[in-house]
């Protein structure tokens, strides 16, 4: 899993260059510092989802391109971010009891997206299945084992995980207890 991060700030680098895109115009498209996107590409440091989606949009690349063009080590088809990793956004001073927690975004240009709200109950059964999208998962409530190919991820209230739903997938609920999460697709759109 750790090499297939890495490998993102190598794809990123790649792309940059192959654009003749400079790291400020990069970084200041995709609204962080020159010193972040560097060390991202260097390998010193993972971008969180939030702003990996940024970086990728600044390098003019849909996401279905950027992902496609990685390789995949170890089986690792998969990005988990687990939910003390988001961060805190200051918004307005004068708001109290306001909390914003930073956990995804993406521009919608030439992608077509969709939000689906899914709960998965005890002892619910179903083959493993494939879509055509990139899917991003964020876990509302309860937790889930989900099945990627022949990886298994646990999630658990907070976490969230993108990955390429061409590779066959199943969540299953072993708990006793209904599991709610938010679920949104990502594909190109077809002329």
């Amino acid at each position: 899993m750790e090499n297939y991060l890495l490998d993102i700030g190598k794809r990123i680098k790649k792309i940059r260059k192959e654009k003749q895109l400079i790291i400020s115009q990069v970084a200041n498209d995709a609204g962080v510092s020159n010193g972040l996107i560097s060390k991202i590409e260097n390998g010193r440091t993972i971008p969180s989802l939030p702003v990996l989606f940024n970086i990728i949009g600044a390098l003019q690349i849909e996401v279905c391109s950027f992902f496609d063009g990685m390789e995949r080590e170890n089986n690792n088809n998969y990005i988990v971010t687990r939910h003390d990793a988001y961060t805190e956004i200051e918004k307005e001073v004068e708001a109290e009891g306001f909390l914003y927690k930073f956990i995804f975004n993406k521009s919608l240009k030439s992608m077509g997206f969709e939000a689906i709200l899914l709960e998965v109950m005890p002892n619910s059964k179903r083959d493993k299945i494939t879509t055509d999208a990139y899917e991003f998962k964020y876990m509302l409530k309860g937790e889930i084992s989900y099945i990627i190919n022949h990886e298994e991820v646990q999630l658990n209230e907070g976490d969230s995980l993108f990955f390429d739903g061409r590779i066959p997938h199943v969540p299953i609920n072993k708990s006793s207890k209904t599991a709610k999460m938010l679920v949104l697709y990502f594909f190109n759109e077809t002329p």
